[in-house]
């Protein structure tokens, strides 16, 4: 494959990279947690690598080739989003521990450690043990699974692999097919990967001191997941 071939191919990946979907929602609301970002981002980048190494295996093309198999993976792609996006809406108005509010004063101080230390000992004596704010995180393992899922299921982007990648693909050259097909895979997943922490660092540097404005991306992150998965089954189930 020569320089204006691959060239062009970058150029679409970045494109495509940069179209907001159901990723960008999910890193988005991944971004305005108070944990770190990353095992998302990093669970979301994987399914493309799954994607990539089915299409080397010529498994993608032969689930794009089935429609039974296409429509099956269609609807646990679009079950899971639906169910993350309403997972995402429900969590909208907790968005809001970036907030940087003015230090409280000298009696505010008192107060809380008064109250604090109250609700210690009502839980003591209750025998229910108290877990500090920090303690209580999504663990980055399930932050992972969620963004390999996210991406890993979505037919859209295994159809985007098989109907992309297969016209950039030269057979007169000695390099053989499987070799150029990883190529351009791991291509767009270098890409994918400067795109997404991108759009997580703003995220994040963006929001930090604005809680009502991470409240409002939130939900509307969980609003393009579930319209995205409503879309999905549309296309599959109803569209002629």
């Amino acid at each position: 494959m020569d320089f204006a071939q691959l060239t062009s191919f970058l150029l679409i990946s970045v494109t495509l990279a940069c179209t907001p979907g159901a990723d960008w929602a999910y890193i988005i609301s991944s971004a305005l947690r108070k944990q770190t970002y990353q095992p998302a981002v990093w669970g979301l980048l994987s399914g493309y690598l799954v994607h990539t190494a089915l299409l080397v295996c010529g498994i993608a093309a032969l689930v794009a080739s089935s429609p039974t198999m296409l429509m099956w993976l269609t609807a646990a792609g679009s079950i899971y989003l639906l169910w993350l996006g309403i997972s995402t809406l429900r969590s909208c108005k907790k968005a809001t521990f970036f907030s940087e509010p003015a230090g409280p004063s000298a009696d505010e101080i008192s107060h809380r450690e008064l109250d604090a230390t109250t609700e210690t000992r009502s839980a003591a004596s209750a025998g229910v043990a108290l877990l500090p704010m920090a303690e209580q995180t999504i663990p980055a393992r399930t932050s992972f699974f969620k963004g390999l899922l996210t991406s890993g299921t979505n037919p859209k982007a295994l159809l985007l692999y098989v109907a992309l990648i297969p016209q950039y693909l030269d057979a007169s050259l000695p390099m053989p097919m499987p070799v150029q097909t990883g190529i351009l895979g791991l291509t767009h997943f270098g890409v994918s990967i400067a795109v997404y922490f991108a759009v997580a660092l703003a995220a994040r540097a963006l929001l930090r001191s604005r809680p009502l404005a991470a409240r409002i991306v939130t939900l509307l992150s969980g609003i393009i997941m579930v319209l995205l998965s409503l879309g999905l089954m549309f296309d599959q189930f109803f569209a002629a």
